[in-house]
C-alpha cells in the first residue's frame, strides 16, 4: 500500500499467538473485579473447566466460528488481582483470528455475540500452560465482543466487482460502508491514520492483512496509493468500509498485486498533521 512497497506490509508481522506476544504494559492498571480470585457459584462452566458470567447482554445473533476474525476490548488479571494486559488501557480495540490465541479465548469468545461483555476464568491448562515469561495460573479476562467477520482469507461475496449500491467517485473509486463510524470529522490527505485492513484481488486471493497480526498500523495518507488517500477521506473514526480501487489508483500495473484491488478498512483513529 505504501508507494515504495509492492504490497501492504507496513509493519513487521507479529507472532502467531496474539495474546502470547504482547509487550509488558506501560499504562495505569485497571482495578480487578471483586471475584477475580475464583469464579462465583453461578458462573457457567464448560467441560474444559472454562467458567464465565455475562456482564452485558449482546445485540447480535451470530456467534464467531473457530477461525473467524474478532474485534474486542479486553482486560486480563491474574487471580491475585494484578492486571497484565488491557486494550482499554491502550484505548485501542484488538482484532485477531480466534485460532491464533490461547485455547480459553478461542473457546470462550465463541460463546459470545456482538455487543456482549463477559468475564472468563481460564484455567492454566487452556491459558499459557506454564509458558515461560507469561502469566501463570488461572487467568481472568473481561472481554467485550465489538465485531466479528470471516477469516480474511475468505473473500467477500462481492470481491469481483462493486455492487449496485456502492458509491462511486469521479476517479473511478467505488466504496460501501460496512459499519457506521462515530461521525464527526474525516481525515484529510495530510492526516495520519490508524487502521486495520485486508486486501484481495478480484479473483478472491488475499494478498495482505493487518488483522491476523493483531496489531493495527499507522501511516500518513500522503504515503499510500491514491485509492487509499482518496477513500479514507470518506470515513469517520470507528467506521468500516469496503473499497474497490481501480488499477490506475492502485499500483498502476507496475508491480503486483495488479488489476483492481478490494480492501476492507476499519478506521480506528486519525490525527491531523501539525
Amino acid at each position: 500500500m505504501m508507494k515504495f512497497l509492492s504490497a501492504l506490509a507496513l509493519t513487521a508481522a507479529l507472532g502467531a499467538s496474539v495474546l502470547a506476544q504482547q509487550k509488558p504494559p506501560a499504562f495505569t492498571p485497571l482495578p480487578a473485579p471483586d471475584n477475580v480470585a475464583k469464579p462465583p457459584a453461578a458462573a457457567a462452566k464448560t467441560p474444559s473447566g472454562l467458567a464465565s458470567v455475562v456482564l452485558q447482554p449482546g445485540t447480535g445473533k451470530a456467534r464467531p466460528a473457530a477461525n473467524d476474525m474478532v474485534t474486542v476490548h479486553y482486560t486480563g488479571w491474574t487471580t491475585d488481582g494484578k492486571m497484565f494486559d488491557s486494550s482499554l488501557a491502550r484505548n485501542a480495540p484488538s482484532s485477531f483470528p480466534l485460532d491464533r490465541v490461547i485455547k480459553g479465548w478461542g473457546e470462550g469468545v465463541q460463546l459470545m455475540v456482538v455487543g456482549e461483555k463477559r468475564r472468563f476464568w481460564i484455567p492454566q491448562e487452556i491459558a499459557y500452560n506454564g509458558m515461560a515469561g507469561r502469566p501463570a495460573g488461572m487467568l481472568v479476562f473481561d472481554i467485550e465482543l465489538l465485531d466479528l467477520s470471516p477469516n480474511p482469507s475468505t473473500p467477500p461475496p462481492d470481491v469481483a466487482a462493486p455492487p449496485a449500491d456502492a458509491k462511486r467517485t469521479a476517479s473511478g473509486l467505488a466504496y460501501k460502508s460496512l459499519r457506521p463510524g462515530k461521525g464527526g470529522p474525516q481525515p484529510t490527505s495530510n492526516s495520519t491514520v490508524t487502521v486495520h485492513y485486508t486486501g484481495w484481488t478480484t479473483d478472491g486471493k488475499m494478498f495482505d492483512t493487518s488483522v491476523d497480526k493483531g496489531q493495527p498500523i499507522s501511516f500518513g495518507l500522503g504515503d499510500v496509493i491514491a485509492g487509499w488517500t482518496e477513500g479514507l477521506q470518506h470515513m469517520t473514526a470507528g467506521e468500516k468500509m469496503r473499497f474497490w480501487i481501480p488499477e490506475k489508483l492502485a499500483y498502476k500495473g507496475e508491480r503486483p498485486p495488479r488489476g483492481m484491488l478490494i480492501f476492507d478498512v476499519e478506521l480506528i483513529a486519525f490525527k491531523d498533521a501539525r
